[in-house]
């Protein structure tokens, strides 16, 4: 266990003293919030007043759109982030430190749970500052979020960044230049907003579009996010006296409902469907690093 620790330790270390790294994970959601404010508010301030065609205060529009915002910025960032966190791994593998611990008598299970952790600690961390930032944005516009929806959204970020440590530790096992990872956080950082929902509603999707997209786990993050950050700017909708009906094809435009097979999707199920999957890709990254270690002490 202290070897474990100290592994930790040393990777969490190395990632806070690369400035250049950690400053380019840090930046990069908060460049996202700038930018969605500034682009992205009012492209969801103009679907938002379509769908409910009535009169609304104009700090329940912004706490409705603050919200929808926050919610992309964190179902991205989780993802993006961890994978930007991860780049030391491969940075051993680059510089040779990698090699160097694998002839010790570390076992390579222990080398890869440091990684983890240290990525999912590192990731955590930034995107708790993304979501203070994000919170204060709100605060500004429009606040309707209660103490439990605060809560909720860490615990979203928590089992979020659990996945995006857990796919970008799979994906990041097989790189071993500096160059391969760059260009999968590019094509992840660019996809990836996308397939989610956080960019576009999953309901501007064509048919065949979302039943493909209903399979992905990323989906459900993002519903869990936009259910805890516009629940409470919905619910006053609701006490302003929008129909029920209007709320409900609001909720459906905006994934807060999502459909899998015309059936919805309760939140405990996308819980469950989010920490299935990682439960996967931490079986599989343990396994493969398993299977490097036989090869190793074979060799």
């Amino acid at each position: 266990m202290k070897t474990v620790k100290a592994l930790i330790a040393r990777n969490i270390k190395l990632f806070f003293k690369d400035k250049g790294l950690f400053f380019t994970s840090l930046i990069t959601p908060l460049i996202l919030l700038v930018l969605y404010s500034t682009f992205l508010s009012n492209v969801y301030r103009d679907s938002f007043t379509s769908a409910i065609p009535f009169e609304i205060e104009a700090d329940i529009i912004d706490g409705v759109v603050g919200g929808q915002l926050l919610s992309s910025l964190l179902a991205v960032s989780c993802i993006t982030v961890a994978f930007c966190s991860n780049m030391l791994m491969v940075q051993d593998k680059v510089s040779g430190a990698y090699n160097d611990i694998a002839v010790t008598p570390v076992k390579q299970s222990y080398v890869a749970v440091s990684y983890y952790v240290a990525t999912f600690v590192a990731t955590f961390i930034i995107n708790i500052i993304a979501l203070v930032a994000g919170l204060i944005y709100i605060k500004s516009i429009g606040w309707y979020l209660s103490l439990a929806d605060v809560a909720f959204l860490v615990l979203d970020i928590f089992i979020m960044v659990m996945f995006g440590t857990a796919l970008s530790s799979v994906i990041g096992f097989f790189l071993s230049t500096q160059g391969q990872i760059s260009a999968v956080g590019s094509i992840v950082s660019s996809c990836y907003g996308f397939i989610c929902g956080a960019y576009m509603p999953i309901s501007s999707f064509s048919e065949g579009l979302q039943k493909v997209i209903s399979f992905l786990p990323g989906t459900y993050g993002t519903s869990l996010f936009r259910n805890h950050a516009m629940r409470g700017a919905i619910a006053e909708l609701e006490s302003v006296g929008v129909p029920k009906e209007a709320v409900d094809g609001l909720r459906d435009a905006i994934d807060c409902n999502i459909y899998f097979a015309d059936e919805a999707v309760s939140m405990g199920s996308m819980f469950a469907i989010v920490g299935v999957t990682v439960a996967v890709l931490l079986t599989a990254y343990v396994l493969i690093n398993l299977a490097r270690g036989g090869k190793a002490r074979k060799n």
